[in-house]
């Protein structure tokens, strides 16, 4: 029975994914069909949330979506509209006597006609867009997607904390299912690696394990409100990876900081007078959160692009007949990719317990 409904799962998240690739207008036709932008147009950030696309009776593709909104600051002064008004980058907005356009993702001033002007930069080697950029603070698809993910975890811990007040020692239904995982992170994460100041860390320890998994499952979802590439977008990894350097450090203990800029049982010639050792072990209070932020989002990154390439195997081929040896795959990574899910949160939720273990401890 398990068997089935995992098989059914993965067919769901294949068969989801086709659907929401459909290229717009008749894109699997055209026969410059590229794959880059096909593939990154999906896993990266936009100011709209992405429903579903359908063709009419007359061949007209059209892009179901949730508008959101879009919140610049430019001179100094907010300017605030619907995604919707950029007509999915076919339209200029205009506030205060300026002009929005949305090119590629990203919001420029513009003229009247939502002219993109380029330059050739020689030092870069590249051709550069000159138009001025204003301050953005839209909510974009992973912003509201991280706003879904927190209303779940809002949602099932004020749950799960009722039914332990309710009926304590008797988990069952919500509560039967978190109760492993969270004595999981307690017991087999946080308690061996911190030590005895565990209880101090643990709330932002399962908040930081529960929040990696419920995004990673959700972006294996390929419709609302799943889909969003929360943890693989590197500005959120760099965030969690932050939080758990300055918890790190804030918590660092007399022992963790001499260590640092006066390691016990080195050569005196490598602390002075040049200090190498305190330089190196400088570089590893950085480098810590740097291979936190990397392996998250390599890893997520990595697995979306592999489904969204085999999808688009189907489209290079302009052959359905294809979806034959791309859908086994798909559903294949797809599986895969639920592992994953759960094995990236375990090893940042791990290497952030060991960092702040190293840290805390009064001995050397």
């Amino acid at each position: 029975m398990k068997g089935k409904i995992l098989v059914f799962f993965g067919l769901l998240l294949a068969s989801g994914m086709l659907f929401a690739s459909e290229p717009h207008e008749n894109e699997a036709q055209d026969e410059d069909f590229n794959v880059t932008d096909f593939v990154m147009n999906h896993i990266k950030d936009s100011h709209n949330w992405h429903i579903l696309e359908y063709t009419d009776k007359t061949g007209k593709a059209h892009a179901v979506s949730i508008p959101l909104p879009v919140i610049l600051i430019h001179e100094g002064k907010p300017v605030c509209f619907m995604s919707s008004k950029f007509h999915h980058g076919h339209a200029v907005v205009t506030k205060n006597g300026n002009h929005y356009f949305l090119h590629e993702g990203t919001i420029y001033v513009t003229d009247e006609n939502g002219t993109i002007e380029e330059s050739y930069d020689e030092e870069k080697e590249a051709t550069v867009i000159v138009n001025e950029k204003p301050m953005d603070f839209s909510i974009t698809k992973n912003v509201a997607g991280m706003f879904v993910t927190a209303l779940i975890m809002l949602l099932v811990f004020i749950s799960v904390a009722r039914a332990y007040k309710k009926r304590p020692g008797r988990p069952a239904g919500l509560q039967g299912f978190m109760e492993p995982l969270i004595l999981f992170v307690r017991d087999d994460i946080a308690k061996p690696n911190i030590g005895e100041k565990y209880e101090r860390y643990l709330p932002y320890i399962l908040t930081v394990f529960f929040f990696i998994l419920i995004n990673n499952l959700l972006g294996l979802v390929p419709f609302f409100p799943g889909g969003a590439n929360i943890t693989g977008n590197i500005s959120v990894t760099l965030t969690l990876a932050l939080f758990t350097m300055i918890a790190t450090n804030i918590s660092g203990s007399k022992a963790y900081w001499k260590h640092i800029f006066n390691a016990p049982g080195v050569p005196w010639w490598l602390k002075f007078p040049i200090p190498i050792m305190p330089v190196v072990e400088f570089i590893g209070i950085l480098s810590k959160p740097f291979a936190l932020m990397i392996r998250l989002f390599a890893n997520i990154t990595a697995g979306h692009i592999i489904v969204m390439s085999l999808v688009a195997v189907i489209f290079i081929f302009k052959a359905i007949g294809m979806s034959a040896i791309s859908v086994p795959f798909v559903l294949f990574i797809d599986v895969l990719e639920i592992l994953v899910a759960f094995i990236q949160a375990y090893i940042f939720t791990l290497l952030s317990c060991l960092f702040i273990g190293l840290a805390v401890q009064s001995d050397h």
